[in-house]
């Protein structure tokens, strides 16, 4: 009797085991962003189609001028294919002559907190293509 209960154990957490690991935890877009330089988004709710928009505003500009909110618009691969999807976005800026391009994915970490993991590109204006090489950043 002494060794069926071990077996007992193991079987029963052999049965729970993949209940929990098969509850996933979606990463869902919609909502307020805050990253590590203090830029600030807000995307509203995605569609259908997995398309979204929403505002940013950003902490850091490389103009003079006063930093206003701008629009953004995007797309998502639609949350109930993918668990942590991918998305992207464009930023209009309201104060400069540029706009930028993000691309990303949405992650749950460990302890159950959306995380968004992006790369820009942002293209200023620039008057001839003798300065082309400097209106395209990325990070």
């Amino acid at each position: 009797m002494v060794q069926e209960t071990p077996f007992l154990l193991l079987f029963c957490l052999a049965l729970v085991a993949p209940s929990l690991s098969a509850r996933k935890v979606t990463c869902v877009l919609t909502g307020v962003w805050v990253n590590d330089l203090g830029s600030n988004m807000t995307i509203g709710a995605v569609n259908g189609k997995g398309e979204f928009t929403g505002t940013y505003y950003t902490a850091v500009t490389a103009t003079n001028n006063e930093i206003r909110e701008s629009r953004l618009q995007g797309s998502q691969h639609l949350s109930n294919q993918k668990s942590q999807p991918t998305f992207g976005f464009t930023v209009h800026w309201n104060f400069s002559d540029s706009i930028t391009v993000f691309t990303g994915q949405c992650f749950v970490d460990e302890d159950r907190k959306e995380i968004l993991k992006t790369m820009w590109l942002l293209r200023s204006h620039t008057d001839n293509i003798k300065n082309d090489w400097k209106a395209t950043r990325s990070g």
